[in-house]
């Protein structure tokens, strides 16, 4: 496995991890060359993976917990809810200039006033969307990841947003925003006609949550790249 590049899966949960083996075979029909990484509290996640690792004290939201523990120097982390449809190397490409990228959290963006946490940020930072993350392992960045960790646990909130984005707020992390592309939320037949018959090149949706109905978008999924999807 090469440790320069990968995608990295963090899921609990049999349901989770049968939906990160869907992740990890849309990577590798996709991306050929990349490795996926996976930490579970599985004993056999199965053989989609390149690399596993183990989660101890799993909760709601134990990708906080790893995602400053990747084996990758650098890692596009993936929810068990998303499925890659395109080549990756462009994505990968914005680590030669920053840090880290996400993209914004599309809903919060038109609030006028966000929920605060610790501090007042202003509400034209928006919050970021913690399910496609690309980021460096660079000393800052995982000092950054264990800052949030601990951020997470004290603000004792089910969401991650919240801590992610005013901790982004202080940082000086170099941030780069990914474009819909690359975080699509919601996808349609009709997006799908207008857009030239093309998928995104990451599809996050809860269409694809573990057990949640697929519909269009899991057919067309199985179609376009297998039925592991």
């Amino acid at each position: 496995m090469s440790r320069d590049r990968g995608v990295l899966l963090i899921a609990t949960g049999a349901a989770h991890v049968a939906a990160a083996r869907a992740v990890a075979e849309s990577v590798h029909r996709t991306n050929p060359g990349l490795s996926v990484g996976l930490f579970s509290d599985s004993d056999a996640p199965g053989g989609a993976f390149d690399w596993t690792g183990p989660i101890s004290a799993p909760h709601v939201r134990s990708k906080v917990d790893y995602l400053g523990e990747s084996p990758f120097d650098e890692t596009l982390y993936l929810d068990t809810d998303t499925r890659v449809f395109a080549d990756l190397s462009d994505l990968f490409r914005l680590l030669e200039r920053f840090d880290l990228a996400a993209a914004h959290r599309d809903r919060a963006v038109v609030r006028r006033k966000m929920p605060r946490w610790r501090k007042d940020v202003p509400a034209s930072f928006p919050e970021h969307n913690g399910g496609v993350l690309l980021y460096r392992g660079t000393p800052a960045v995982r000092a950054f990841l264990a800052e949030w960790r601990a951020a997470y646990a004290e603000a004792g909130l089910t969401a991650d947003q919240r801590t992610f984005r005013e901790l982004l707020w202080d940082s000086d992390l170099r941030i780069a925003v990914l474009p819909q592309r690359y975080n699509r939320r919601r996808f349609t037949w009709l997006d799908w006609l207008a857009e030239g018959r093309q998928m995104p090149a990451i599809l996050h949706t809860n269409r694809l949550h573990p057990g949640k109905q697929g519909g269009w978008i899991r057919q067309r999924a199985n179609r376009l790249i297998g039925p592991g999807v």
